[in-house]
């Protein structure tokens, strides 16, 4: 791990955003801002699933500190077209940024999307995952 203790805590905020990219059809099958499969409500899951995962991100990806986040908001929403946009907003006041807490959110739902669809296509795919902006820390970041 870096050595962080002597940062300087500040107010730290993260948005990482994944796309999943769905067939026609099962597009079509959204109704009331979610898909709905056999497991359940496809959306809704996901948002957990992600946020429990920015929660452990320092248990999945070595030499990430363990932060115990302010604030972690995911948001899904279809594109007007065939694709899910999934925005994950971590807060944190610490040492060290929350980038990876954020990354790992948004692809942690956008994996539960895919297995929660799986059985009814295979041609839905994670299109992008990236990291929209950082606040805090040495210098600020925001995509173009």
């Amino acid at each position: 791990m870096v050595d962080v203790s002597r940062k300087q805590a500040t107010d730290r905020t993260a948005h990482a955003r994944a796309v999943v990219e769905f067939p026609r059809s099962l597009a079509e099958r959204l109704t009331d801002g979610d898909i709905r499969t056999a497991k359940g409500p496809v959306f809704a899951t996901a948002i957990v699933a992600g946020v429990m995962a920015a929660k452990k991100t320092h248990e999945l990806i070595p030499f990430c500190h363990p932060l115990g986040l302010d604030d972690c908001k995911i948001t899904i929403e279809m594109d007007g077209g065939t694709r899910a946009v999934i925005d994950c907003v971590c807060k944190v006041h610490h040492r060290t940024g929350v980038e990876m807490e954020a990354l790992t959110g948004a692809s942690i739902a956008a994996l539960t999307v895919y297995d929660m669809c799986k059985a009814l296509s295979h041609d839905i795919r994670i299109i992008e995952t990236l990291l929209v902006a950082k606040t805090g820390g040495k210098k600020d970041f925001h995509r173009a």
